[in-house]
């Protein structure tokens, strides 16, 4: 490769480079939630209150790059003080034994995200639709980006497997549940 031809190369690399950022979870602006069937008939909604994460966005290609993430199990918040108390306990998350839940991205590919989701020590591939929403500046000068991931997952695969029968049929939990994650960053100086 001639001299010529590197410089340009690396030109192109460091232009493209230029546009990507590292941003930082802004909690206040962020929620991690959850869906899931009642009783067949209607469904129970969730989040996680205690949650950080970062994310790397390409504001030119408009793509997610990377994106990790950490669930405090123990902050689930259902507005329900005594369901809250039964999904830490061992019949669901067991927050005591496993007190993170993680995410890690591997691959974005057709506004599909692919990533590797730890709950009560194990660890499943996943698929999420991804939607990014752009940057802006803020009032105070900072470089802000959002997205949308959202999915589903069979909580059978990761142990939690508690339930019971209806008396007319059917169970109290759902097996799938939602996955809504909506992410505002902030761009790390």
């Amino acid at each position: 490769m001639t001299k010529i031809a590197k410089l340009s190369l690396a030109s192109i690399l460091a232009a493209g480079a230029l546009y990507a950022g590292t941003y930082n979870v802004d909690k206040s602006h962020s929620n991690i939630g959850f869906k899931v069937k009642h009783m067949m008939i209607s469904n129970v909604t969730g989040k996680f209150d205690d949650f950080k994460g970062s994310f790397e966005y390409d504001e030119k290609t408009n793509q997610l790059k990377s994106l990790t993430g950490t669930v405090e199990v123990k902050s689930v918040n259902t507005a329900n003080e005594k369901r809250d108390n039964h999904l830490r306990e061992s019949d669901f998350f067991a927050a005591e034994e496993f007190p993170l839940i993680t995410f890690n991205l591997e691959k974005v590919e057709d506004d599909k995200a692919y990533g590797k989701l730890t709950m009560r020590g194990v660890t499943k591939d996943v698929v999420l639709n991804v939607e990014t929403n752009g940057t802006i500046k803020d009032p105070w000068g900072n470089t802000r980006a959002g997205l949308v991931l959202e999915g589903s997952v069979n909580r059978f695969d990761y142990g939690i497997k508690y339930n019971s029968v209806l008396e007319a049929g059917g169970v109290a939990v759902g097996e799938k549940v939602k996955l809504i994650v909506e992410l505002e960053g902030i761009l790390a100086k």
